[in-house]
Formats: C-alpha cells, sequence, structure tokens
C-alpha cells in the first residue's frame, strides 16, 4: 500500500516525484513531472487555475440544489477563514521573515512593511466601492437588491477579494524560482491546495442566492465563478513580479499575506458568524486552519 504521508512528501522534496514511498505513478507521475519542469509563472497559472476551478465547483452546486444549509455555509466560511490565516503564516509571512535576515536587526521590517501595506491596499478598495461581505448576495430577496447595478457590485467586490489570493500563489511559486532553499515549491503547492479549499463556499455564497431568487442556474453559476477568474490574472503577475525583482519578494510575499488576512478579518469572519451559527463558524476556522497546517507541514 501507497505511504500517503510519503507521497505528500515528496510533493516538496524538490519536485522529486520518484522518491521512495511516492503513492503515484503511470500518468500521474508523469503529470506531476511534466508541472514540475514548466517556467514558475507558469506553474503560478496552472495552481490559480486550480484555484478558479474550486469556485466554479462551489457555485456549480446551482445545479443540484435551490437553497444551501446556512449552518453548513457559515461552517465552510469558517474553515475559508482558518485556511486563509494559516496559509498567511506559514505560506507567506514564515519565508518572507527567513528572506530578510540579511537585514539584522531591522529583519522583522520587509514583513512588518510589506503586510502593513497589504493591508492598507485592501483597506483603502474598499473606500473606493460599496463594501459587500461574502454573503451580501443572501439579502438578494430584498426588493431593490436584486437590481442589475447591486449584483454587478457584489460580484466586483468578491472579485476584489480575490485578487490577493491570485496575487499569493503567483508570489509563492515565483519565490520558489528566486531562492528554492528558503520558499520550497511543497509551501507553495500546499498553500494552492488550501487557497483552492476556502474557495469552494465562496463560490456557493455568491451562486446559490442568485438562484433561490430566480435566477437561472446557468447564469447563476456564471457569476458566482466569474468572481474568481480574476486570480489566474493575479497569479502571473505576482510570479512575475518577484522572479523579475528578487530584492521585492520578501516584502511581496508579506503584502499578499497582509491583503488576505484583511479579507479574513474584515469579511470571512464577520459574514461567518453574522447569523448567529457562531458555535460552528469557529469550529469551521479551527479545522480550516489544522488542515493548512498539515497540508504545509506534509508538502514542505
Amino acid at each position: 500500500m501507497s505511504d500517503p504521508v510519503g507521497c505528500l512528501s515528496a510533493l516538496g522534496d524538490g519536485w522529486n516525484l520518484s522518491a521512495p514511498g511516492v503513492c503515484v505513478d503511470g500518468g500521474a507521475t508523469a503529470a506531476s513531472n511534466w508541472f514540475a519542469e514548466r517556467p514558475h509563472v507558469l506553474q503560478a497559472f496552472l495552481a490559480s487555475l486550480f484555484t478558479w476551478g474550486m469556485t466554479a465547483l462551489g457555485a456549480a452546486l446551482v445545479f443540484f440544489a435551490k437553497r444551501v444549509n446556512q449552518k453548513q455555509l457559515d461552517a465552510m466560511l469558517g474553515f475559508s477563514a482558518g485556511v486563509m490565516l494559516a496559509a498567511s503564516y506559514w505560506s507567506l509571512l514564515a519565508p518572507a521573515i527567513d528572506l530578510s535576515e540579511g537585514y539584522g536587526r531591522f529583519a522583522w521590517f520587509p514583513a512588518a512593511m510589506g503586510f502593513a501595506l497589504g493591508a492598507l491596499a485592501l483597506s483603502l478598495s474598499d473606500r473606493l466601492m460599496p463594501h459587500f461581505q461574502l454573503g451580501a448576495a443572501m439579502q438578494a430577496e430584498e426588493g431593490a437588491v436584486t437590481t442589475w447595478r447591486r449584483t454587478m457590485l457584489l460580484v466586483l467586490a468578491i472579485t476584489l477579494h480575490n485578487i490577493p489570493e491570485g496575487l499569493a500563489v503567483g508570489v509563492a511559486f515565483g519565490a520558489v524560482a528566486c531562492d528554492p532553499g528558503t520558499a520550497g515549491p511543497g509551501a507553495a503547492v500546499a498553500l494552492a491546495i488550501g487557497i483552492g479549499l476556502q474557495n469552494f463556499p465562496e463560490g456557493a455564497a455568491v451562486a446559490m442566492p442568485l438562484r433561490r431568487v430566480g435566477w437561472p442556474r446557468f447564469r447563476s453559476f456564471w457569476y458566482g465563478q466569474l468572481s474568481a477568474v480574476v486570480e489566474p490574472v493575479a497569479a502571473v503577475v505576482g510570479a512575475a513580479a518577484v522572479t523579475v525583482c528578487f530584492p521585492i519578494m520578501p516584502y511581496a510575499l508579506a503584502f499578499a499575506a497582509g491583503a488576505m488576512i484583511y479579507v479574513v478579518i474584515a469579511a470571512v469572519i464577520p459574514e461567518s458568524r453574522q447569523r448567529g451559527n457562531t458555535n460552528v463558524a469557529t469550529l469551521g476556522a479551527i479545522l480550516g486552519f489544522i488542515v493548512m497546517l498539515i497540508l504545509d507541514v506534509a508538502l514542505a
């Protein structure tokens, strides 16, 4: 029987998928090795296609049901928050701190400055457009919110909050190209998987309420998945930026972390607790944190 721990460890072992204990063989091994040989910008793009695909999968729930249990949705949003919090540290902030050792007593500065700038950028973007929480479409039954303008603002707001996730994936893969000793490929893979997992409820949070108020299934699905289309673009930009300009890498990693944590604190956590399902949302967050911890340790 294949060793699942060996399988995960091999992913982080310099992309050596032929190591003992690997649980993939044949076509799976060939596909994994093909991915490992691609340029890091392309790897970031492909990984972000996976994260977008998970959003689309969540939105696809509209083809099977008209409603989603609110308690389950809040638990999934809590799970998303836990994953993003853990990923922000282990896959982004920790490598940023390690890459700043050359700053001596000021080694804290790149991570702190990048983190602050990331949070500030998201805060300013929220001020430039009406702020909608991830589940704002849940209010779609209240008359005027079914207007085209309201729907577009909702999609734009969630799209804006998906940019840091795509950027984080891109920066993580770009960091591997610049300094594989500090930023290992396993951490980048873990980050992409974690963000993909937490994207699932985001897709459902947009699409299901639209379906509930009478939108056609395909149209509801379309706007649900559309919110994450920006992630591959942001991933390519992030990977290219740190690959071309190595000195900005610790700042870029911390910037992505700051932006992601801002989204968690300002949008995901409040939305998961808004309807009184505090306990399940909290348990979901703890579970998400643990899952991301396991992914990062096992892969890295």
